[in-house]
């Protein structure tokens, strides 16, 4: 009696079960960003080089230029930088030029490599310090706070103190912290090891979480308070033992192109433009890139636990006929006033974040901080149509 029937396609929830499977993670985004997803990844960029021949041999020769610097002699440089200056004027036109790359990539050393390869007239000495390698691009994504959780401290706790419970609480937050904690311990301190560890924490940890933990605010009274923060990069293990000129570490500094390329960037957006104070950028930009130095020879500090001037571990006594030129590199930290209300306008939100009417809420920190918001993932049109035409198709075969 019974017709026998065709087969038919799985029930509908079924089927947008699977629909959806396959098309939300081509919606989704990563928190760190890849190569890819940058505009002119200087390893997209090479890539792109490569397949072409003349951009390919141009390529290979500022490579081979980038290392003789170090083992040339005086007689052969003139010729050699000829040659390299040639090499770089063949890649004017190249993606190379143009390329950037990003404080919080994968294989961000390679990338930095490149970039430095293809400016051979700065890594022949001509430092502009005016041009940061990195993509100026947020990629962070905002963070709920349950201040709830903090009940278990005392209500007049400090807010440092409130800031490392909240990094306690989050399980990111917490392993890198001790992981940079063990590396930077007094018997075990081995510095190397120690800057390698503050790097990942302020590159991997919530961007929010970091700067809690290094900016929070304290009453000048509070000691202790100060003193925790100031202990924020373990300075007994990161910062030099024996202080150095500032001149010397700025040479050593220009040695890696981890340590070049975040000191252009802090010159790039921390740099006052005029003798009114006005700032290159705004401060969001000028913070990043001041933590960006955290965990390189460069890595700056509070110097008092009463106050918040920060400044470079290093001196200027010795410096002969360029005492002016060592001076200027030590006020780019300690007398910056673009740096010094960046930290300030940070603190004072930081306090906000604490201030009576909201103690007792979970909010968003999007909700208080305006000035450079992170934004949002964006649904790629591409990806939208065609879950829309899969529907489509799907629905005629129902």
């Amino acid at each position: 009696m019974g017709r026998s029937r065709s087969s038919r396609p799985p029930p509908p929830p079924l089927v947008l079960l699977l629909v959806l499977s396959l098309w939300l993670p081509l919606g989704a985004g990563d928190s760190l960003p890849t190569e890819s997803r940058l505009v002119n990844s200087c390893i997209q960029a090479r890539k792109k080089c490569q397949a072409d021949p003349a951009c390919k041999a141009a390529y290979h020769q500022l490579e081979s230029c980038t290392s003789s610097l170090s083992t040339e002699s005086p007689l052969e440089e003139s010729s050699t930088s000829a040659d390299c200056l040639e090499a770089a004027q063949q890649l004017r036109n190249s993606s190379l030029m143009g390329c950037t790359c990003h404080r919080r990539m994968k294989h961000q050393a390679t990338c930095l490599n490149i970039y430095w390869t293809v400016h051979p007239a700065r890594s022949l000495g001509d430092y502009e310090l005016d041009v940061s390698p990195y993509e100026d691009t947020v990629t962070s994504k905002p963070w709920k706070m349950n201040l709830s959780k903090l009940s278990m401290l005392k209500p007049d706790s400090d807010l440092c103190l409130r800031f490392a419970m909240l990094c306690t609480l989050n399980d990111k937050c917490d392993r890198l912290r001790k992981a940079y904690g063990e590396a930077c311990s007094g018997f075990r301190c081995q510095r190397h090891l120690c800057l390698a560890q503050l790097r990942s924490f302020f590159e991997k940890a919530a961007e929010s979480h970091a700067q809690g933990l290094l900016l929070c605010p304290c009453s000048p009274e509070d000691v202790g308070c100060g003193e925790r923060r100031r202990n924020t990069i373990a300075p007994s293990c990161a910062l030099p033992s024996e202080i150095p000129n500032c001149l010397d570490l700025r040479s050593f500094c220009r040695a890696d192109p981890l340590c070049r390329s975040r000191l252009m960037d802090f010159q790039t957006h921390c740099h006052p433009m005029d003798i009114l104070g006005t700032c290159a950028t705004e401060q969001s930009r000028c913070l990043r890139s001041y933590i960006g130095l955290i965990g390189t020879a460069m890595t700056p500090n509070f110097i008092s636990r009463v106050n918040t001037s920060v400044a470079l571990s290093c001196t200027c006594r010795g410096s002969g006929n360029l005492q002016d030129e060592c001076e200027q590199l030590e006020r780019s930290f300690s007398q910056n006033p673009c740096l010094k209300e960046a930290i300030a306008a940070k603190m004072r939100f930081h306090r906000q974040l604490f201030s009576q009417d909201q103690v007792d809420s979970t909010f968003s920190v999007r909700q208080l901080q305006n000035c450079s918001p992170a934004p949002r993932p964006q649904l790629r049109l591409p990806v939208l149509s065609l879950f829309i035409l899969t529907l489509i198709l799907l629905q005629t075969l129902w």
